[in-house]
């Protein structure tokens, strides 16, 4: 092959990749694995800076190395690091709070996958700095707000459609999960099942792809390490199975205090009239107060849950610290510090499940299989049921253990949960706190479909049109298999210029002696209601709505008025109902 047609085949090749969707969705997932990868190191990076500089270490185990300082020390750190979060917000994000997984699920559902890169830098700030003064929340919602906002920018700065947007927005959600806990699989469903809403299998390959592209980053940092470094766990019998099912009770009741008492605490300093930048500092000195007491409760708590896991926390301890990180977390999120759900979900079930552990080792030694691994089981029911995500919490214990009999144990218990948290709570909690702020995903997706769908996609191309020179008699013939019976009068070019229906026509329909003395243009109605094809369902059913009209002309653009097709109200309001049950089907599996 001649160098000129070689390099004209290749041009053409790259032409035809360049129209794949498939390859540049690829592509771009290894961009956005890359970018959300080192977004999560680099905030975690940013957290122990930070926390190095208010308590004077840098380490995981804060819980450990803090009881060296004195308490005023613990109390300055809290306080004014509460006072720092009020004025980032109030006077750099201008009143913005700190966004998470929840605002994530709002932009993919109601927005098309849009969401501000500058806005999730200054939630990122903010998170950073309330985790680090040791505020007791987790790490891994604010990453996972991070990575979506990279996906998104990307998919903006690309002018993607909507789904190619909200399907990087998953990858950079995936990523960030992948990241956090060195679990890959689990990223990829936590996109799929939270963000998404629904396992699509277009939006599964790209997903993969960030998803471990970040886990690489990841581990070229950290190491091939999990969050946490689990023991060897054996079940003593299959007939422990009824106690994982308990554990599953005790963790729903605890998910749904922990979900209220944050509430109570919102309700509490909004009561108080306070100005909000003030709020995030009080509740750094109570939140100082608890940890003078129980330093467990400061920061992102895993290294407690890690000697939770061990088997080396005190069992009478392990009942105070479910109350005393319920009461820190309730404070910190409450009164306005950043962070997320995440990680006091995982402590909160650490020690729900060692607590229940402890009893059944008392009761029954012989079937009794560790605290570890009831810690371990209560971890991930809890998890689950706040977070909404059952199969991505199930699929991080399998990840983080590599054990299927402990796996199953999990399965048993956050089922469980899950089922008794939506039964008694109603949500989880991000879309209980979406649903606090006002904003109903269900009824905001409804209309988000009539405003998806457009008149083009279900317009009908079977009409019947007659030229304006067509004659009475030939009308008469004609609206009598015309669709819906009307017909549609064009121009020579192709232009709409009125209806006609057996109304129109009133007395000279009947009348032969006008046959050759009208025509179609003489009993026209000239301005019938019309809709254009990129018009969406909310604006034909309103236009129907008004004008009482059941059958409404389509044209592609209001310059040209080149007719296209007609659309029925039984064809608006059948695409609406199957694209409705579609939703819900889709919902269901979120659930």
């Amino acid at each position: 092959m001649r160098p000129r047609l070689r390099k004209r085949y290749l041009l053409v090749r790259l032409r035809r990749l360049g129209r794949n969707n498939d390859l540049i969705l690829i592509l771009l997932s290894l961009v956005i694995g890359v970018a959300a990868g080192a977004g999560s190191v680099l905030f975690r990076d940013l957290i122990l800076l930070i926390q190095d500089v208010a308590f004077e270490t840098a380490h995981e185990r804060l819980h450990v190395l803090v009881v060296s300082l004195p308490w005023w020390r613990i109390l300055l750190a809290t306080t004014i690091g509460g006072l720092l979060v009020g004025l980032y917000i109030q006077f750099i994000a201008k009143g913005r709070h700190p966004n998470g997984v929840g605002q994530v699920m709002e932009a993919s559902a109601l927005y098309g996958g849009r969401m501000s890169l500058v806005r999730s830098l200054h939630g990122a700030a903010i998170n950073a700095i309330s985790l680090g003064v040791g505020g007791s929340a987790g790490r891994e919602g604010p990453v996972v707000h991070l990575g979506a906002a990279v996906g998104a920018f990307v998919a903006e700065k690309l002018s993607l459609s909507r789904s190619l947007t909200r399907t990087l927005l998953a990858c950079g959600v995936a990523a960030a999960v992948a990241a956090s806990f060195n679990a890959p699989l689990a990223g990829v469903f936590f996109a799929l099942e939270v963000v998404i809403g629904h396992y699509a299998l277009s939006a599964f390959a790209p997903i993969v792809v960030a998803s471990v592209v970040a886990t690489i980053i990841s581990r070229l940092k950290y190491g091939a390490f999990p969050a946490f470094i689990v023991p060897e766990h054996q079940l003593g019998s299959f007939l422990e199975f009824p106690a994982f099912a308990l554990i599953g009770v005790c963790a729903a009741l605890a998910a749904i205090v922990l979900m209220r008492s944050i509430a109570v605490v919102q309700v509490a300093f909004d009561r108080t009239k306070l100005p909000r930048w003030s709020r995030p500092m009080i509740g750094g000195l109570l939140l100082g107060l608890i940890a003078l007491a129980f330093p467990e409760v400061l920061g992102v708590g895993y290294g407690p849950t890690d000697d939770t896991l061990r088997g080396q926390t005190d069992e009478q301890l392990l009942f105070i610290l479910i109350a005393a990180k319920i009461l820190a977390t309730a404070i910190t999120l409450g009164s306005g510090f950043g962070g997320g759900m995440f990680s006091p979900s995982l402590f909160v079930g650490a020690m729900v499940g060692g607590a229940f552990g402890s009893v059944a080792g008392e009761l029954s030694p012989a079937l009794f299989s560790g605290i570890g691994a009831y810690a371990m089981i209560g971890m991930g029911a809890v998890a689950g049921a706040v977070m909404g995500a059952p199969i991505s919490t199930i699929l991080i214990i399998f990840e983080l253990t590599a054990d299927y009999e402990l796996t199953t144990a999990v399965m048993v218990a956050t089922v469980t949960a899950s089922v008794l948290t939506r039964q008694l709570h109603g949500r989880s909690y991000f879309r209980w706190q979406l649903e606090r702020a006002g904003v109903n995903l269900e009824s905001r997706l409804e209309i988000d479909i009539l405003r998806t769908l457009k008149v083009g996609g279900i317009m009908s191309r079977n009409y019947a049109s007659v030229p304006r020179s067509a004659e009475l008699a030939q009308l008469r013939i004609l609206l009598q298999s015309a669709p819906y019976g009307e017909l549609f009068v064009i121009t020579e070019d192709g232009r709409l210029y009125g209806t006609i229906t057996l109304a129109d026509l009133a007395e000279a329909a009947f009348d032969h002696q006008l046959d050759g003395l009208v025509n179609a243009g003489d009993v026209a109605r000239l301005n019938p209601p019309i809709l254009e094809a990129h018009d969406t369902l909310e604006t034909a059913i309103e236009l129907m709505d008004t004008t009482h009209e059941e059958h409404i002309p389509v044209i592609d653009s209001a310059g040209s008025r080149r007719l296209v097709g007609f659309v029925h109200e039984r064809d608006v309001m059948l695409a609406y109902n199957k694209a409705l049950v579609q939703l819900h089907r889709d919902a269901g599996a979120a659930y």
